[in-house]
């Protein structure tokens, strides 16, 4: 949120959109973009629901993740909202479209599913590729100031932040040699996801028709 109460809000969901709107109305707040860092497997976007309930939010997604949005961005791109911008950052490798999204101080980022606390996001589907994602962290994240607060999309233990400096050395799967990591992802096993069937049709139309 910008001292102008002009705010925006990343990875929204659908289940909770009716409760971030309510607190975007209370707190007197105009939602200017609901952005997601890529088109989730997990779960519903909460982006159409938004737009419905607050006339005149803008969807954003990557161009790369080859979704629905109002805004479509590339590497490098600004998202300005009152006085302050994020840039979105291209940060493959989870799925081919994923974006992480820096405030202009370099003070926090938010990095969907690409980096998770002491984790990462699995790269078996939608295109991912664990060495790219390997090489999406070390370059793009762990380059940031160490003092950077990291915002996953979700932490199933609870955590809500961690920082650069703290995952560049407690991470234990990116603090493996990059031919590790490879290994290690290769070898996850992971379930299919329960909710892909749903989520991911519905998200590449920004979440609408979920209901």
């Amino acid at each position: 949120m910008s001292s102008s109460k002009i705010a925006i809000l990343i990875d929204p969901v659908l289940e909770t959109a009716e409760r971030d709107a309510q607190i975007i109305t209370e707190l007197g707040l105009e939602l200017k973009y609901a952005l997601n860092t890529h088109c989730h497997a997990d779960h519903v976007t909460g982006t159409g629901k938004l737009k419905t309930l607050l006339p005149g939010t803008k969807s954003v997604i990557a161009e790369l993740s080859t979704a629905d949005a109002d805004v479509k961005i590339n590497d490098g791109d600004r998202i300005e909202f009152g006085s302050r911008f994020i840039t979105g950052i291209s940060t493959p490798g989870h799925t081919a479209g994923c974006f992480s999204y820096v405030l202009d101080d370099n003070s926090m980022i938010f990095t969907g599913d690409a980096l998770l606390i002491r984790g990462c996001g699995r790269t078996d589907f939608q295109g991912g590729s664990a060495a790219t994602l390997y090489d999406s962290i070390h370059s793009r994240v762990f380059t940031l100031p160490d003092s950077c607060v990291v915002y996953p999309a979700h932490d199933y233990k609870g955590r809500m932040s961690s920082t650069v400096d703290e995952e560049k050395r407690f991470n234990p799967r990116l603090t493996k040699t990059k031919e590790e990591f490879v290994e290690l992802m290769g070898n996850l096993n992971l379930p299919y996801p329960a909710q892909i069937d749903r989520a991911l049709p519905l998200n590449f139309r920004c979440g609408y028709n979920a209901e």
